[in-house]
C-alpha cells in the first residue's frame, strides 16, 4: 500500500498535506505524531472513508482482504464469540458451517479454545480483543489497520495480546499500519516508523528504520542495542515538533 501526497481537508485548512507513505508487504509499519495531527484521518482515507482533497492511496488489495482493528471492538453484544468470528465469513459466503470451524480453529489459535459459546459480556478486555482480533484474522486480510487496539488493556494483558499479534502477522506474513500515541509500543513492534508534525498541516517529518530482527518479541526488542538510541531520537523529534508549534502559537 502506498500514499503519494495526500491531503485531507475539513472545511477550509488542511488537516493533513502532501503526505508520503509505504507499507511494503509483509512489513509492519507505525503512525505517531502529537494529538490532532490526523493519524485516524490517514486510515479512513486508505478504508475509503474520507475523501482526499488531493493525492491517492494506491493498493492492489480487495476489500475483503483488509483488515480494521481499533481501539473499540466490534463485536455484536447478541452473538457468541465463535459466532462475531465467523461473521464476517458468513457475508463473504462461506457456508455456515465452514465458517463456524474455521472461527473455532482461530479462537484456539489466539488462546481462547472453549470460549466459543460465551457472549462479549462474559469476557475480559483482553479476551475481547482476541476475538476482535480472530475476527479480523479470520478474513485472511494481506494489511490490517490499527488505530490504537491496545490503549484500553492493562499492561499485562496488552503485553499478551500484543506479543500474540506479533507472533501472528509474522506466521502469516500480514502487512500492519499501526497508528499509536506510544513510541516504545511503535518502536517494539515496527520495521519503519513514520512520525507526523503537529496539525494543521501535518505532514511526515521523519522516518525511522527499526533495525531489531525479527522474529521478534516485543517486550525483548526494547533490550536490543538498538532501542534506547531510536527511542531517544523519536522522542527529541516528537517533543522539538511540539515545543516549536506551542511557540508559535
Amino acid at each position: 500500500m502506498r500514499v503519494r501526497d495526500l491531503t485531507i481537508s475539513y472545511g477550509g485548512e488542511p488537516v493533513l498535506e502532501a503526505v508520503n507513505l509505504t507499507v511494503e508487504e509483509g512489513r509492519f509499519v507505525s503512525l505517531v505524531g502529537p494529538s490532532g495531527s490526523g493519524k485516524s484521518s490517514l486510515l479512513r482515507a486508505v478504508i475509503g472513508l474520507q475523501q482526499p482533497l488531493s493525492g491517492t492511496v494506491e493498493t492492489n488489495l480487495a476489500r475483503s482482504e483488509l483488515g480494521l482493528l481499533f481501539q473499540d471492538d466490534a463485536l455484536l453484544p447478541w452473538k457468541t464469540a465463535r459466532d462475531n468470528v465467523a461473521l464476517g465469513l458468513t457475508f463473504n459466503g462461506t457456508e455456515r458451517k465452514q465458517a463456524l470451524a474455521e472461527a473455532e480453529a482461530w479462537l484456539a489459535r489466539l488462546g481462547l479454545a472453549g470460549f466459543g459459546d460465551r457472549f462479549p459480556r462474559h469476557l475480559s478486555g483482553g479476551q475481547r480483543k482476541r476475538v476482535a482480533l480472530a475476527q479480523v484474522l479470520a478474513m485472511k486480510p494481506r494489511l490490517i489497520l490499527m488505530d490504537e487496539p491496545f490503549a484500553s488493556l492493562d499492561a499485562i494483558v496488552r503485553a499478551r495480546v500484543v506479543k500474540d499479534v506479533v507472533a501472528l502477522v509474522e506466521r502469516e506474513r500480514i502487512s500492519v499500519l499501526l497508528v499509536t500515541h506510544d513510541l516504545e509500543e511503535a518502536l517494539s513492534l515496527s520495521d519503519e516508523v513514520y512520525l507526523l508534525s503537529q496539525g494543521p498541516r501535518a505532514h511526515i517529518i521523519e522516518q525511522y528504520n527499526v533495525p531489531i530482527p525479527r522474529p521478534r518479541d516485543p517486550v525483548q526488542s526494547r533490550m536490543h542495542p538498538a532501542f534506547s538510541p531510536l527511542y531517544e531520537r523519536l522522542w527529541a523529534d516528537l517533543s522539538r515538533e511540539v515545543d516549536h508549534r506551542a511557540e508559535a502559537a
